[in-house]
């Protein structure tokens, strides 16, 4: 069963999504067998302490971003509530009691959310798309879902009353009056199981907004680069970018589909960030780097960043960032 249909474009073969003129990210069971078992796995600690029992206000003027674990984001501006890539479940994982496990509680619960207006989700792996969560906000909340073609078809695989709206790289959606959302390329792939790789397109997100433009890159690598400018003339660079800066190791394996701290660093310069909030750690044990290595790189790569004209910070739960810390 093929989730999306839709005419061939330079990114849409007529089955699967591609990346146009770089080789797929795709990896074999080989690969798969090769990290599992020759590489360095770091071990967690069973829990990493973070802020929780947060309660946001009901809406905000300005901006304010929390970071609710791993890349679920809470964004509120113009007195609109966003969550971006929203996973409430202990395990990302198809399974109850497999895959990897949260090592610290949502930072807000679902109970304690404000209204929320508008659900933006990147793609479908189960670190970003979690339909029991999807399911239970919009039980509460009713908000408006918004996602890259075809994952429309894997929420109602689970969740079939949810409507959800649908679009490819550079559609725009208004989510209020004064904000509007614009999916945007990203150097990644998608997959809920080894038969449907590349079936529903990721995307990063680009939210305009009247305190300032935020990028939230969802997952990607950095490759070529050549999204980041591209981006950024057809958007406007943004106040905030929201960036991955962990899952990178081993970069044999990883380095096609996510970046590492430096990388991301080159991000924003490629874009224009003026402050860089990093995600995706500290959460889910996903990778094989120690759990608290990317903030020090994120730190070390800024040292070493000739005239950073961003501000940076390494985002755990809890963590929130407002307007007016520029």
């Amino acid at each position: 069963m093929s989730y999306y249909t839709g005419p061939i474009t330079d990114h849409f073969d007529g089955k699967r999504f591609y990346h146009p003129g770089l080789p797929p990210t795709d990896k074999n069971l080989f690969d798969i067998l090769r990290w599992q078992i020759f590489g360095k796995h770091s071990k967690w600690p069973r829990v990493i302490p973070a802020r929780t029992g947060l309660k946001p206000a009901s809406s905000v003027d300005g901006l304010s971003i929390t970071c609710i674990g791993h890349s679920s984001l809470l964004i509120q501006t113009a007195g609109i509530n966003i969550l971006v890539d929203p996973v409430w479940s202990q395990r990302a994982s198809p399974f109850k009691s497999l895959g990897p496990l949260r090592r610290n509680p949502p930072a807000v619960a679902l109970a304690d959310l404000p209204q929320i207006h508008a659900v933006l989700v990147t793609h479908n792996h189960y670190d970003h798309m979690d339909t029991a969560t999807i399911a239970a906000i919009h039980a509460q909340h009713k908000p408006a879902f918004i996602s890259p073609l075809g994952n429309d078809t894997v929420i109602h695989k689970d969740a079939p009353h949810i409507p959800v709206q649908t679009g490819d790289w550079w559609q725009s959606f208004s989510l209020s009056p004064g904000v509007r959302a614009t999916i945007v390329p990203a150097y990644h792939w998608s997959a809920r199981k080894f038969a449907d790789r590349r079936q529903t397109l990721w995307c990063g997100i680009m939210l305009d907004t009247p305190s300032g433009r935020v990028y939230c890159a969802g997952d990607t690598a950095y490759r070529d680069g050549k999204i980041f400018p591209e981006i950024r003339s057809r958007c406007g660079s943004p106040l905030i970018a929201v960036l991955p800066i962990g899952a990178y190791a081993p970069r044999w394996f990883m380095d096609s589909q996510h970046t590492d701290p430096a990388e991301a660093l080159q991000i924003a310069t490629d874009i224009g960030a003026q402050h860089i909030l990093g995600v995706h750690w500290g959460t889910f044990p996903l990778t094989d780097e120690p759990w608290d290595e990317p903030a020090r790189l994120l730190e070390d790569a800024l040292r070493n960043h000739q005239d950073p004209p961003f501000r940076t910070q390494a985002m755990l739960p809890g963590d929130i960032w407002i307007s007016s810390e520029l």
